[in-house]
């Protein structure tokens, strides 16, 4: 059986189609890619404002100041930093701040007001155990269920010169040390670099 010769030009149209599809191909991933990247980056804007709101209810803007506040503690990580107003006045900061759990990482947005006390926490994304750590940014597991008050709740209205040590000034959440500790560094490291730079920042408003 004779085997059919291939001839040059032949190779050069394979070559060519395969080139058309390849760039076709491309084309449609980086336009699906483009699409999905917006619609992404739109709910992690929107979610970030509904965060910012529940740590100052009373704000009316916020604007984004990454690497404005030093941060002199290697274990944990500032990720954003935003300068937040009313009436075009400084009245606090927030700063998503990361750092080691039980699980892995731990994010956390931190508020912290011009008077040197912390507004809200608010737990960004997590691995810890289910029934356990997790319970941390649960609405409805109380580290006091006789005053109501969530593992979050008891940071809001802290002086950033507190301890924030789980059994000493913070409630611990059951059988999970580990996240109870990390969340409260992370609070503690957040609210004292933020206070430090209210302090230091002209026109902030207690």
């Amino acid at each position: 059986m004779k085997s059919k010769n291939i001839k040059p030009w032949e190779i050069v149209k394979l070559g060519l189609i395969l080139m058309v599809y390849t760039a076709a191909a491309c084309v449609g991933l980086a336009f699906v890619y483009a699409k999905t990247k917006a619609v992404i980056d739109k709910q992690e804007t929107a979610n970030l404002e509904a965060a910012i709101k529940e740590l100052f209810p009373d704000a009316d803007g916020f604007s984004d100041i990454k690497g404005t506040i030093p941060n002199h503690d290697s274990g944990v990580i500032f990720e954003n930093e935003y300068r937040i107003t009313l009436k075009n006045k400084l009245i606090g900061a927030a700063i998503q701040a990361s750092g080691g759990g039980y699980g892995g990482p731990i994010k956390v947005l931190v508020g912290v007001k011009a008077d040197g006390t912390i507004s809200r926490i608010k737990i960004m994304s997590h691995s810890e155990t289910p029934g356990l750590g997790a319970n941390a940014e649960k609405a409805n597991y109380f580290v006091d269920k006789s005053a109501g008050i969530t593992f979050y709740d008891q940071f809001a209205g802290k002086v950033v010169a507190d301890p924030f040590e789980p059994k000493n000034d913070i409630i611990a959440i059951t059988a999970s040390t580990i996240t109870s500790r990390a969340i409260s560094g992370i609070v503690r490291v957040v609210g004292r670099a933020a206070a430090q730079w209210l302090l230091s920042t002209e026109g902030a408003q207690p």
